[in-house]
Parts: structure tokens; C-alpha cells; sequence
């Protein structure tokens, strides 16, 4: 299935260039270059220039906030043919910036479910901040303990000591809707807003496939059994370096027994409260993420004219 467009941080389209990564006079000369722009955070904050009601995420690559000589540059890639990169300011930079008129301080998740820039840029911003945070806490070598340093255009880590490489993480999360027929399976955590209900999500262990880990966390938070597991499209979730796997799941069984540990609250819902939902226009006020989730466009999928989960002869025989 096509990756919706309105999905956010999941478009991102730079050329990421890798064949530059082990090349610093080249990204020396890409640094230099008058159309190179930087992406700059503050801590966990981007910053963004503002000039009037105009906001801009990328500062050219010689001039940025807070630039000092000790601050690893991060090279994410090419926009059209130009230089993007990003960096992290001191966290302790906030107030003094947010002091100055001409840039500002949002949070990512603002920024997103403002839909404040393109999809292009949504994505190279999510990328930059899972890096950054990557970075800011693997300083050591997890073989040795001794520090390690930036290589590979910061995508890489290697510890002097002992020679060890490291690399990026990506945290692999099954997000699903269980579906039977015209119901499908919505739960909700108590720091949501009121009224608010997702769908079931959940961490990939080791040595698990995708259907292993969705048929698992559905039986774990809601004791439904689980048969069909339908890939439909994946988001990248900088907070902080998460990869949501989007499926559709058959559920086989109908008695509920929620873990209160995880969830206050689980329960079936019909097609149309779904629509309802998504709407804003429910009797009860219930409602469903925001829209640039993938949570919003798996409900979306199902309840306005599709995704069923394929019933293979294999996924029949063991999902009995």
C-alpha cells in the first residue's frame, strides 16, 4: 500500500548521498557551498528562524544559532542537488533564544501535527532528531566503556580503545488494528486526553517476526487471539528512534480482559463509530488520534471501505 502523504515524518525525500559519508574534504566543500542549510536543535527543540509569520526550519550552514567549533555536524543529505545537515546546541541555549525575536523554539510533535512544513522536510527533521538523540547517549562504547567519537558523517560511532564500530538504532514498534467483521479493537492509556482511543501498539522483541510481535501484544493487553497479519505501512517516530510497523490483524476470539498494567480501557467498536470518531462527530465524544498518525490512517483504511486481513491457507491453519 502506498505510503499516505499526510502521514507525518514518513515522506521524507533527500537524496541521502551516502557515498559522501567517508569523504570530509567533500563534505567540507558540501558545508561551504551557499545553498547548504542546517537543521539546528536545541536539546530535544528544533529551532526555527522566524521573520514575521514566516518560519523556516534550515539556517545557512556557516551561520546558525549558537554555533561554536565543538559541535559535530550531522550530514543528512541532498534537497534537489543542495547540502542539508543538522546540528545540537546546548540544551542550556533555550532561554537565551528564546529571548531573541527572529528564531523560535517549537517541539517537534508541534511542529508535526501543525503540519507547520513539506513532507520533505517533516522527514529529513525526524531523521536529524533520532540521530541526534542517538548520539547524545551512546558517548561510550558499549563493548569497552571508553568514549567513543562521531565517524561516517555522523552515522556512525567507533571507540579509539578497542576499534569497535557502532551504529544508529531504530526500535521496530507493531502498531494494528484487530478487526472481526464490522468491529475492530481500540484501546486507550490513561495520559491520553479525554475520550481519546488508538490503536494496540507495541515493541518487536528479539527473535520475533512482525505477525509474532502483533499477535503477542494483542493477546498480552487485551487477551484477544489473533489470526491474519496484513502489512500496511510504516512512520518513522523520532521520540526517540522508533519505526511504527502499521498492520491490519484478524482477531479470533471475542472476550476481553484488558492489562491494566498497559491500558485503563479496551473494547470493540463498530465501522461507523470509527467514522464518527475520525469525523469528531460522536455522541460521546470519543475520538482518534491526530492526523498525521499512522494510528488515524489505519482506522482510516478500515473504516472507510477496506482492509480486511488476507486468510492465507497457512495463516487458516495456524490461526485455528
Amino acid at each position: 500500500m502506498k505510503t499516505p502523504d499526510t502521514l507525518g515524518f514518513a515522506n521524507g525525500r533527500y537524496d541521502r548521498a551516502a557515498y559522501f559519508r567517508d569523504q570530509p574534504e567533500e563534505l567540507a566543500a558540501l558545508a561551504r557551498r551557499p545553498d547548504a542549510r542546517t537543521f539546528v536543535f536545541c536539546g530535544d527543540v528544533p529551532v526555527i528562524a522566524r521573520q514575521g509569520e514566516a518560519l523556516d526550519p534550515l539556517f545557512p550552514t556557516r551561520d546558525y544559532p549558537g554555533a561554536g567549533s565543538d559541535q559535530d555536524m550531522i550530514f543528512l543529505g541532498l534537497d534537489s542537488g543542495a547540502p542539508r545537515f543538522a546540528v545540537e546546541i546546548p540544551a542550556q541555549l533555550t532561554e537565551p533564544l528564546n529571548l531573541q525575536e527572529d528564531v523560535v523554539l517549537i517541539d517537534q510533535r508541534s511542529v508535526a501535527t501543525q503540519d507547520l512544513f513539506d513532507g520533505a522536510t517533516h522527514g529529513a527533521m525526524a531523521t536529524a532528531k533520532a540521530l541526534m538523540f542517538w548520539h547524545r547517549t551512546h558517548g561510550f562504547c558499549g563493548q569497552c566503556g571508553k568514549p567513543s567519537v562521531v565517524a561516517k558523517a555522523g552515522w556512525q560511532r567507533n571507540c579509539p580503545a578497542c576499534g569497535a564500530q557502532h551504529f544508529p538504532r531504530t526500535d521496530p514498534v507493531v502498531i494494528m488494528l484487530a478487526v472481526d467483521g464490522e468491529r475492530c479493537l481500540l484501546g486507550r492509556q490513561g495520559r491520553f486526553a479525554p475520550g481519546w482511543y488508538s490503536c494496540l501498539a507495541g515493541f518487536v522483541e528479539p527473535g520475533e517476526t512482525i505477525e509474532a510481535a502483533v499477535r503477542r501484544e494483542v493477546k498480552e493487553e487485551a487477551d484477544i487471539e489473533v489470526g491474519a497479519v496484513d502489512y500496511l505501512f510504516s512512520q518513522p517516530w523520532p521520540f526517540p528512534e522508533s519505526l511504527m510497523i502499521g498492520c491490519l490483524a484478524e482477531a479470533t476470539s471475542e472476550a476481553i480482559t484488558v492489562d491494566t498494567s498497559e491500558l485503563e480501557d479496551v473494547r470493540w467498536f463498530s465501522r461507523e463509530d470509527v467514522r464518527l470518531m475520525i469525523a469528531g462527530t460522536h455522541p460521546d465524544g470519543l475520538h482518534v488520534p491526530v492526523r498525521m498518525s499512522i494510528a488515524s490512517h489505519i482506522l482510516n483504511v478500515w473504516a472507510n471501505g477496506g482492509g480486511e486481513p488476507a486468510r492465507t491457507d497457512w495463516q487458516m491453519a495456524t490461526s485455528k
